[in-house]
């Protein structure tokens, strides 16, 4: 089959996908598996979400200082010697936590299959306003989708998301 550039971080789409036998298989897995009472989770929450930075500083200032996640926290990292872990703060008891691996030559950050496609953080409104315009202010490139999420990448390339939508809200619908 012929492939064809979707834009979607520079990966490619094959032409020719039966997109009625997707949607089926989608609203199969949802009748079957989405219970209208599901149980409890057996989790807490979310205690963090590690990463990798390539630059500690441009790291604290990009989060702490363009984004207003605050800095908690720096450690020697206790499974790599002279490495640092590192957390910010995300709202709600949220961490976004970072590692620095100095000396080993670590490649730039790619979407792979199994990997990260983007992390997407909840902001008030206001919030929301107000960091579009830092992002602007500071040539950050970025995508606007829906009047309500902005999508950009950090210092070292992983995609982030600014959604104005409440926690377990997506495109107006309860996900939670």
């Amino acid at each position: 089959m012929e492939r064809l550039s979707r834009g979607i971080g520079g990966h490619t789409a094959t032409v020719g996908i039966d997109y009625a036998a997707i949607g089926a298989r989608r609203e199969d897995l949802r009748e079957r598996h989405v219970l209208p009472r599901r149980s409890l989770s057996s989790g807490r929450g979310l205690h963090h979400f590690a990463l990798i930075s390539s630059d500690m500083e441009r790291t604290i200032l990009f989060y702490q200082e363009l984004l207003e996640f605050p800095l908690t926290e720096i450690f020697e990292n206790r499974d790599f010697k002279g490495s640092s872990h590192f957390f910010f703060d995300i709202g709600n008891g949220n961490l976004l936590a970072f590692f620095d691996f100095p000396g080993l030559d670590l490649g730039p950050y790619q979407e792979v299959l199994g990997g990260l496609h983007h992390l997407a953080i909840s902001v008030d409104p206001a919030t929301w306003e107000r960091l579009r315009g830092k992002l602007e202010m500071a040539g950050v490139p970025h995508q606007i989708e829906s009047g309500a999420s902005i999508y950009f990448k950090d210092p070292d390339g992983t995609r982030l998301e600014l959604l104005a939508d409440h926690l377990g809200e997506m495109y107006g619908s309860r996900v939670m």
